[in-house]
């Protein structure tokens, strides 16, 4: 497999300015979450970024858990949802106009806000936040949530298209400015000389490289990215039996058959009336219904 078609988030520090970092690019996940979706180029473009954008917050996550983000407006784009497990399985969407051209975000979104859910196996509710999408681009609204939610600065260098999702991270870290008064101005500088056509297709090693060639730089073992987001005709039966039986029945009488669709996953359930007796065995127990 080559570089540019590997789906990887490889994590780094700068020892000697307390600096961190992480790239990402993603190739086959990225085009699996496209699959069958008609986005507009700017919608794609934009969900490509924020989908870069929460791989590389999510590597970070230490315990079994899931992070989400959405980025919901009142414009042309009605929101761009992404989440990630940590051991880094992805999926996301976006609701959005059928045409929508290039603008900045806050035309593209209105009056938008950037929710984040982080749920944690060992916490016994989900962790939430939400604030203001405070910026013209998927990265300064990142930028600026980072700088609000931990106190030190951050940078994102993002590039999406059909093919890839790909993102540089860098943090400021707290003892940075007593190691190096003037070290994440320099890094700030070099890295946003890099290119997308780099992030596209060079190594994290050659990347790392090119970039910081005077720094020390402590690279870490790649992590291996991937789209989840698999069929659950399980799932779908259970809610249809929430519903009783004689609830379906009356939407087969008027339909013919009953439609489910996932938006997230982008699947599509059909029952007919041949499937009645799976969904309400004649020696099952009765179902709760939904009221």
């Amino acid at each position: 497999m080559s570089p540019s078609d590997s789906d990887f988030v490889a994590r780094f520090l700068l020892e000697e300015l307390d600096i961190r970092g992480a790239f990402v690019r993603l190739g086959e996940s990225w085009r699996s979450m496209l699959a069958r979706r008609d986005y507009a180029a700017t919608v794609r473009e934009l969900l490509g970024e924020m989908t870069a954008t929460a791989v590389l917050i999510g590597s970070n996550l230490k315990q079994p858990g899931r992070l989400s983000f959405q980025l919901k407006g009142h414009g042309p784009i009605g929101f761009l949802f992404i989440d990630c497990t940590e051991q880094l399985h992805l999926r996301g969407m976006a609701q959005a106009a059928a045409d929508v051209a290039p603008a900045p975000v806050s035309q593209l979104f209105g009056d938008g806000h950037l929710s984040l859910i982080l749920q944690n196996a060992s916490a016994r509710e989900p962790y939430q936040s939400l604030v203001p999408a405070a910026g013209e681009t998927i990265a300064a609204i990142f930028e600026h949530y980072l700088l609000q939610s931990e106190q030190q600065p951050a940078r994102l260098l993002l590039t999406a298209g059909e093919e890839h999702a790909c993102g540089l991270f860098l943090q400021k870290l707290p003892g940075a400015d007593a190691k190096d008064a003037d070290g994440w101005t320099r890094i700030e500088l070099l890295a946003k000389t890099v290119t997308p056509d780099e992030l596209r297709t060079l190594t994290a090693e050659a990347l790392l490289g090119r970039l910081f060639p005077e720094e020390a730089v402590r690279l870490f073992k790649p992590r291996p990215v991937v789209y989840d987001c698999p069929e659950d005709r399980d799932k779908v039966s259970q809610m249809l039996r929430s519903l009783g039986r004689a609830e379906v029945e009356s939407i087969l009488a008027e339909q013919g058959e009953v439609v489910v669709h996932d938006d997230i996953c982008n699947h599509t359930y059909r029952f007919g009336a041949a499937d009645l007796d799976e969904l309400f065995p004649p020696d099952g127990p009765e179902p709760r219904t939904l009221h």
